[in-house]
């Protein structure tokens, strides 16, 4: 069997003395793992870097084998992240994450490029990739399957002044009808629900972006609750901290001024 598609490098761990075992998200083939002989080589070495998009090729006797790859460089973000600690951050909980959730050879093709326009913002500019992180998150979620719906308060039917969702159902719920039992809600960040993509940032502060995480952060982890007890999202909490950082930096600026 042989396939040929474009994927971005999720992971890779060394197997033998030359070789390794990497995971890629692939446009037509979902996720893929797959040994890459000589992976360790110089040659090889700064292409096989988490984020970079690569031309692959990959072959095996049947589908339910491991399989090896041949890979080719498409494009290479590693650089540019590495150059920006706070968006390699970021980079490394989204890969992390892809890796956990998404069941092997399941296609995903909106959230894949979903994913390459996140890494590019990330790579070319900072100040607008924490407010796409948490839309990106958004867009995980409904992927697999633990998808919010904020399109009306689950309570009143209403559609404006969406204030909370329910950590239960995933749904929103207005002002309103979520008053009696606010502190038992999660608290809705209205920029998740615009439905202008192109949202300024500078509309959004610190703290609304970093409400917007909490919320993905939850169901992100009742997901990995139920599906993989096992895991531990260190790379997101790794982000999560240079995002607090970063905020209380700016508020304490801020309020020099």
């Amino acid at each position: 069997m042989q396939w040929i598609d474009s994927g971005i490098l999720l992971s890779l761990r060394k197997h033998g003395e030359n070789s390794v075992i990497i995971h890629a998200f692939t446009r037509d083939h979902g996720r893929a793992a797959g040994l890459i002989r000589g992976g360790v080589g110089r040659r090889m070495r700064g292409i096989l870097q988490p984020g970079n998009e690569l031309r692959l090729t990959w072959r095996a006797r049947t589908a339910e084998q491991l399989g090896a790859f041949a890979a080719e460089a498409e494009i290479s973000r590693a650089g540019l992240l590495f150059d920006a600690p706070e968006a390699l951050s970021a980079a490394s909980s989204a890969l992390a994450l892809l890796d956990i959730a998404l069941p092997e050879q399941e296609v995903h093709r909106p959230l894949y490029e979903a994913t390459r326009l996140l890494l590019d913002a990330l790579a070319e500019d900072p100040d607008v990739w924490p407010l796409l992180v948490a839309r990106w998150e958004l867009g995980l979620l409904q992927e697999i399957g633990y998808g919010l719906d904020l399109s009306q308060c689950a309570a009143s039917g209403a559609t404006t002044d969406l204030a909370y969702v329910s950590p239960k159902s995933g749904r929103a719920v207005s002002r309103t009808a979520g008053a009696p039992y606010h502190d038992r809600l999660l608290p809705l960040p209205s920029f998740l629900m615009a439905t202008r993509a192109d949202t300024e940032a500078a509309e959004v502060t610190g703290a609304e972006i970093l409400g917007g995480l909490a919320l993905t952060g939850y169901f992100l982890g009742k997901f990995m609750a139920e599906h993989h007890p096992k895991a531990h999202l260190a790379a997101r909490g790794r982000m999560m901290a240079v995002l607090s950082r970063k905020y209380a930096a700016t508020e304490a600026t801020s309020g020099t001024d």
